[in-house]
């Protein structure tokens, strides 16, 4: 039998949906990080930042048929979760540094040991002898590497976490005297799994309607704040605060407003309470 449902319960479920517009990717760097470093420098939260496309990673379980245990039924049983073996991550590449792709080229030479065979051998890597010898792998896989998705309102975070990762190549990218585009660097990331962290959502508080707005708006924005009678400078009368005054546009709203923001600029809260009163209501 179909469930019942109102429009305000399919609203509540389905006008909130996730946006793949808002994520965040974080670049771990392996144990012998010294050259890649380096590159960097103070850059490390601008590469994350240039990361334009990312793909949250897949997995699957791999089953054996058991047709034996029951007469005409055939089971599977799981033996063996199998991740997806890369993760592809677009890059937008500045004009300054091209910063993506000197820091994956340095990754990729690091793991073949290119600079330090070419310098120990003292042979040039042009040279049609040259020959490297590859990097055991723990000092080329990273940890920390994490695809963070995220909602406008940072309420709800999914966090994943690949285990033992490092560039396994990077797509190549075509330039034309054509009209110009944006230069972008593709970096195909392998590891051995991934770890889902739980989803944490905080508490979203219901639309108010303009009257209980109007009484929150009385206590204050914040901690403190104007209070329901406010007594003038010269002490000789007080003044009554009324529910207009509590709307937004009214005084209270508005000192609250004055409040919180010199508060957040560094005013103490006695020092920004009374700048308010002093606003609006001397």
């Amino acid at each position: 039998m179909p469930t019942p449902r109102s429009i305000s319960n399919i609203k509540s479920n389905l006008l909130r949906p996730a946006l793949t517009s808002h994520f965040e990717v974080q670049i771990g760097l392996p144990r012998e990080s010294g050259q890649l470093t380096s590159i960097l420098g103070p850059d490390q939260d601008k590469l994350n930042l240039m990361c334009s496309e990312a793909t949250l990673p897949g997995s699957q379980l791999a089953t054996l048929d058991i047709n034996n245990d029951r007469t005409g039924v055939t089971e599977k049983h799981v033996y063996r979760r199998m991740f997806d073996d890369r993760i592809d991550l677009t890059f937008y590449v500045d004009a300054e540094n091209y910063l993506p792709i000197k820091f994956f080229e340095s990754w990729m030479r690091t793991i073949v040991d290119e600079d330090n065979e070419a310098e120990d051998k003292g042979i040039d890597s042009l040279d049609p002898t040259y020959f490297y010898r590859v990097r055991y792998p723990d000092d080329y896989m990273a940890t920390g590497l994490k695809v963070i998705k995220f909602e406008r309102d940072y309420k709800s975070t999914l966090e994943y976490e690949f285990v033992r990762s490092f560039p396994l190549s990077i797509s190549s990218m075509p330039v034309s005297y054509d009209s110009s585009s944006l230069l972008k660097c593709t970096v195909s990331m392998s590891y051995i799994r991934y770890v889902a962290k739980e989803v944490f959502s905080a508490k979203t508080s219901q639309p108010q309607t303009p009257i209980q707005q109007a009484q929150n708006n009385g206590s204050a924005l914040t901690t403190g704040g104007i209070p329901e009678e406010v007594t003038k400078k010269s002490g000789s009368s007080v003044t009554t605060i009324s529910t207009a005054d509590r709307l937004p546009g009214g005084r209270v709203y508005e000192a609250n407003k004055l409040r919180t923001s010199l508060i957040s600029s560094g005013v103490s809260e006695a020092e920004a309470e009374q700048t308010a009163r002093n606003a609006f209501f001397n």
